[in-house]
């Protein structure tokens, strides 16, 4: 019998399509994170977070095979290059030199969301790469100058790769409960253990200093974040932004959305100094995340998001930001936790270098092949980097012999009771 054919539809909002139908082609993918749901994407619209008039103008590329979705991916069209960690203004302004125009361009990626995971959602790897070829040619219809697939799998790169497109790599910094075996760290304390005695050191120094200017944390997760946290948690996120001179890219009414539609999906940890909320950071977990307790081996991934303090407090944003949810991470039996875009600052803190792909179609053949020779340059140079940032691994190498890792005191909440966009 003859295979039914494909059809492709382009559609103008995620909302289009139900809930149930999108997120169960998500949950079929290589890599699904809680930011490519359908409450996610649906929420930065209605939220008027991510529109035409912030300059991300939606689309939804869809394959459809027998009256059923097979296939699909959400495509913005922009006239800037802003919340994408993929820094592509070099080449704008090349085209601004030769008197071509580089925007609008289309955007594969979830806006202001540096979190490597599937993009291209399909049933198959053929119905993925029929995809790509789908969003190419929508693209060279609608003579966008150029297609960029960011953080996204290894599943989605191959298939853009096969369809002729550029790859290029940026770097990230994640945490691993223990890389070296199947059984997570103990508690924090084996967790330092595992640092060399100079990385050792700081932590602890860095923890004494938070605790000893009085403040502490109590971590809340799910329901258990009751409106008035998540009040705070924005007076907190706006004030990093306007602190950098810049606007928030999300609004209050997004958040409001993830407290109703994904509450599961978020973990909040709140600072606070003779009882008076003061800091705050906010993460948010996979549909997996804290099911390695009872496997006994780490399982699912946590991301911090975003954080803000309203008082300042020495090294008080490393631990809200990494300390806490470390500390969470190992008690919940969670195998990783992704720090956000940049920071070689968080390679003292055990968050290790870990390589980010994307992959750019790029319509003008000669700009093509400059841009082709300019990434093949940038990947030696990031290769170099990689290897020299893997030389100063904040891990104990063997021959340094145990360590000894006392406790320091910890009044914080017993768990679980969590750029710039992530400024973590």
């Amino acid at each position: 019998m003859a295979e039914t054919a494909i059809i492709t539809r382009v559609l103008d909002s995620v909302q289009q399509l139900a809930a149930s139908e999108w997120n169960t082609l998500l949950a079929l993918q290589p890599a699904p994170t809680p930011f490519m749901r359908h409450e996610y994407l649906a929420a930065l619209e209605c939220s008027g977070s991510a529109t035409p008039a912030t300059g991300w103008q939606c689309k939804v590329v869809t394959l459809w095979q027998d009256g059923s979705l097979v296939a699909a991916c959400p495509l913005y069209e922009k006239e800037h290059s802003y919340g994408e960690y993929v820094f592509d203004w070099a080449w704008a302004s090349a085209y601004a030199r030769h008197g071509l125009d580089y925007y609008p361009k289309g955007l594969l990626a979830v806006p202001f969301t540096p979190v490597p995971g599937s993009r291209l959602l399909a049933r198959t790897q053929p119905l993925r790469q029929a995809l790509v070829r789908a969003v190419r040619a929508w693209a060279q219809e609608r003579q966008l100058s150029s297609l960029h697939l960011l953080f996204s799998d290894a599943a989605d790169l191959a298939a853009c790769e096969a369809d002729g497109w550029l790859l290029r790599s940026t770097v990230q910094f994640h945490w691993r409960n223990r890389a070296d075996g199947a059984a997570g760290y103990r508690d924090f304390d084996d967790f330092l253990a595992a640092l060399n005695q100079e990385k050792r050191k700081k932590i602890r120094q860095e923890r004494r200093k938070v605790q000893q200017a009085g403040v502490r944390f109590r971590a809340r997760h799910g329901m258990d974040i009751s409106p008035a946290d998540w009040a705070f948690f924005y007076r907190c996120y706006e004030r990093t932004y306007l602190e950098h001179g810049n606007a928030p890219y999300l609004s209050p009414a997004f958040f409001e959305a993830m407290a109703q539609e994904m509450p599961q999906a978020w973990l909040m940890f709140i600072a606070e100094r003779e009882g008076r909320p003061m800091a705050c950071s906010l993460v948010a977990l996979s549909a997996d995340a804290g099911q390695g307790c009872a496997l006994r081996a780490p399982r699912g991934t946590a991301y911090g998001r975003y954080w803000g303090a309203l008082e300042r407090v020495d090294c008080l944003h490393f631990e809200a930001c990494y300390y806490q949810p470390i500390k969470w991470c190992i008690a919940q039996g969670i195998a990783c936790f992704e720090g956000g875009a940049q920071g070689e600052h968080k390679m003292a803190r055990a968050l290790l270098p870990v390589e980010t792909p994307s992959a750019h179609w790029i319509a003008h053949p000669d700009f093509a092949d400059a841009i082709a020779r300019f990434l093949e340059r940038e990947g030696d140079g990031m290769a170099r980097y990689m290897q020299e940032l893997q030389a100063h691994s904040p891990l104990r190498k063997p021959a340094d012999g145990p360590a000894g890792c006392g406790s320091i005191p910890d009044d914080h909440a017993a768990a679980p009771q969590k750029d710039s966009q992530s400024p973590s």
